[in-house]
């Protein structure tokens, strides 16, 4: 082989290995769908300050992103929008309990398409014959679904909205309901209303003594522990608040 030759081979193989290299490492995050644009915002910040790093998320019902990893898809974060998702993933050993944090709040919001005519004042207004239609989430696998079953039992009005009911896989899937007004109202996180400003609005406020705190945890099967522990605390900085923040969520 001519030196020429041998350059550039010695040449292509160093470019593919420094393009490979780039990229070595993919750092997988499962979270929650109500995390979708803070979550995509921090991956991206991630990634800036952690050259050669990947960030891979992967958003649904966090009961579903639970059942996933426990039945062994990749994972090394996983980010719940509830407690009740991560105790699951704790007791089937999915997750390294030692590793939980909480790490932001949220609020459910009743929302209605932006040029509705109805205006719920209260969640009996629900009732009404002239609402026939509300985005609900399953309380068996969505977290947003079980705040709001709580919600509407303390009001004693569980029976007869859910009578009504359009169960959504996800809270983004409600919102997208209620955007395309295939429905009347329905419920939503307080971070998820404000996504688009310009489909929906707000009606009602749900009030909480306890507001519905996210958890983040390293799964157990984590091959990149160290790398995972490290975007966690990005979550947890200064930084990652103030970008969960700009997203509407509250300190856990």
């Amino acid at each position: 082989m001519r030196p020429t030759t041998r350059l550039k081979t010695f040449l292509g193989t160093a470019l593919l290995v420094s393009a490979s290299a780039a990229h070595a490492t993919d750092l997988v995050v499962s979270a929650a769908a109500s995390l979708t644009n803070a979550f995509k915002d921090l991956s991206q910040s991630f990634e800036q300050q952690n050259p050669g790093v990947k960030v891979i998320t992967n958003f649904g019902a966090s009961d579903i992103l639970m059942q996933q990893i426990v039945r062994g898809a990749p994972a090394d974060v996983f980010a719940s929008a509830d407690q009740t998702a991560m105790d699951k993933a704790v007791a089937e050993k999915a997750v390294d309990g030692a590793t939980r944090k909480n790490f932001a709040a949220n609020q459910i919001v009743l929302i209605v398409p932006y040029d509705s005519k109805l205006q719920p004042a209260t969640l009996a207004d629900l009732t009404r014959p002239d609402y026939r239609r509300v985005a609900l989430g399953n309380p068996a696998s969505v977290p947003f679904g079980r705040y709001t079953k709580t919600a509407l039992e303390q009001a004693g009005l569980w029976a007869q909205v859910s009578a009504k009911s359009v169960m959504a896989e996800n809270v983004r899937t409600s919102l997208d309901y209620v955007a395309r007004g295939e429905v009347d109202a329905g419920f939503v996180f307080a971070t998820d209303a404000a996504v688009m400003p310009d489909k929906v609005k707000v009606a009602v406020r749900i009030p909480s003594d306890a507001p519905a705190t996210y958890p983040i945890a390293l799964t157990a099967g984590s091959q990149h522990k160290e790398l995972a522990a490290r975007f966690v605390s990005h979550v947890l900085s200064p930084a990652g608040q103030a970008v969960l923040a700009r997203y509407g969520f509250l300190k856990p």
